[in-house]
């Protein structure tokens, strides 16, 4: 797939994806280690797939019940894309986390507003719940 990153489907449903990514180094998601889920809708491709953060992450982009704000999955989807750029684009989402355009308020305003301590926020939720355990 792509360092970092792994993806493989369910035997019960070839529509539905296991995804681990790791934190990207340099981010304070290093060092975790990240279950998602990804399905294939009946559109698909071309429809976006959807894509759902399992493992509970401190960040932005991204709410409590695991959704993403990323163009690419919602409207900037073209089917030339395919899975490995979403998950490729969601590893990157990682290393750069975007409050303005925030899926979780209270996370972007706490970003915004004392950058450092949110940031450690994260990095103690990677411990707590990314750390492969």
């Amino acid at each position: 797939m792509a360092p970092g990153i792994s993806a493989s489907p369910s035997e019960d449903n070839m529509r539905y994806f296991n995804v681990m990514i790791l934190g990207p180094t340099q981010s304070p998601y290093e060092g975790g280690v990240f279950k998602l889920e990804l399905f294939l809708p009946e559109e698909y491709p071309m429809a976006a797939p959807k894509v759902r953060f399992l493992t509970k992450i401190y960040h932005p982009n991204i709410d409590k019940l695991g959704r993403i704000c990323l163009d690419i999955l919602k409207d900037k989807w073209s089917p030339a894309l395919g899975i490995r750029t979403v998950l490729l684009s969601i590893q990157a989402l990682l290393s750069a986390p975007n409050p303005d355009d925030p899926l979780s308020e209270n996370i972007a305003k706490h970003w915004k507003s004392n950058e450092a301590e949110a940031v450690e926020t994260a990095k103690e939720w990677t411990r707590l719940y990314a750390s492969g355990a």
